[in-house]
């Protein structure tokens, strides 16, 4: 295994226990049930930035843990309504049936709401930075990148665009993904500058060109992934008629994207020098993933 693939699966493990632990402390319930079955099995890559970077500015992985794990029950929420059927309509993620499918839809709502509500909780407790301010600033960046200037922004695009009378420009279809699958990765990446009341623009620099190779690789999965490694179902996008960065690039011009993308990525980590090599892995294993 490469040093990036322990990396990811030592951080994976630490946030996911942090998470679920949060979790549990909540009342006994079939939300907390559903809560605990969203935020299991995923791959923890925006809880790795969220460490990664922190180390980056040399902070423990127990000062940055709750952060990592409230950008994770954020992302776990999101997933969860992302998956209803009045959205993307799937049955199936990370190779289990969605919430909505195993409870109904008014369990899979209203255990994303739980997720998002304890995203903020974690992150209003003292350990995720030693002082109010810092905390402050995690709190109000995550509320932006989460909302409707963000993440749901994203979202709210992307199905418009399934209606639209023609299809999106390549620059709008940028754009949406900046906000859908952006926005989390950014806000992960620049956690640590945040705790540590660092420039995070460097950081920012580094997650938008890595956003938007990861949506990018999404794409390509859609088309040519294998169910059985992505765990959910693909070609979904050609189905629905939606633009994508395949469909307006074809194939070898979405990847060639995407190598241009990582590269501007690695670039942005040159003031940190070798202290940022396993983001810069990060980086790479996104256009390289199978899932």
């Amino acid at each position: 295994m490469s040093a990036f693939s322990v990396a990811l699966a030592r951080a994976n493990a630490l946030v996911e226990a942090r998470l679920q632990g949060a979790i549990a402390a909540q009342p006994d319930s079939t939300i907390r049930d559903a809560m605990a079955y969203a935020a299991q099995g995923g791959k923890g890559f925006r809880g790795f930035l969220v460490l990664a970077t922190a180390r980056l500015h040399d902070l423990t992985d127990a000062q940055a843990l709750n952060a990592a794990a409230a950008i994770e029950a954020i992302h776990a929420y999101s997933l969860i309504h992302d998956d209803l059927p009045a959205m993307d309509d799937d049955d199936l993620r990370r190779g289990q049936p969605t919430v909505h499918v195993k409870w109904d839809q008014a369990t899979a709502i209203l255990a994303g709401d739980a997720l998002q509500s304890l995203a903020f909780d974690l992150l209003a407790q003292p350990r995720p930075a030693p002082d109010a301010q810092a905390r402050l600033a995690l709190i109000g960046s995550l509320a932006q990148a989460a909302g409707a200037g963000g993440m749901v922004l994203g979202q709210a695009q992307d199905i418009a665009a399934e209606t639209a009378p023609a299809p999106l420009t390549l620059a709008q279809i940028t754009a949406l993904q900046a906000g859908k699958t952006g926005a989390l990765i950014t806000w992960a990446a620049c956690a640590g500058a945040r705790m540590a009341h660092a420039d995070p623009a460097p950081l920012a620099a580094y997650a938008q060109a890595l956003g938007l190779a990861f949506q990018i690789a999404d794409d390509i999965l859609d088309v040519q992934g294998d169910p059985a490694l992505t765990g959910k179902r693909v070609q979904k996008d050609e189905g629905a008629g939606k633009a994508t960065f395949v469909s307006l690039l074809g194939l070898d011009g979405a990847r060639a994207r995407a190598r241009e993308l990582v590269q501007q990525a690695e670039a942005a980590l040159d003031p940190y020098g070798s202290k940022a090599d396993l983001l810069r892995q990060a980086a790479q294993f996104a256009i390289a993933r199978q899932n």
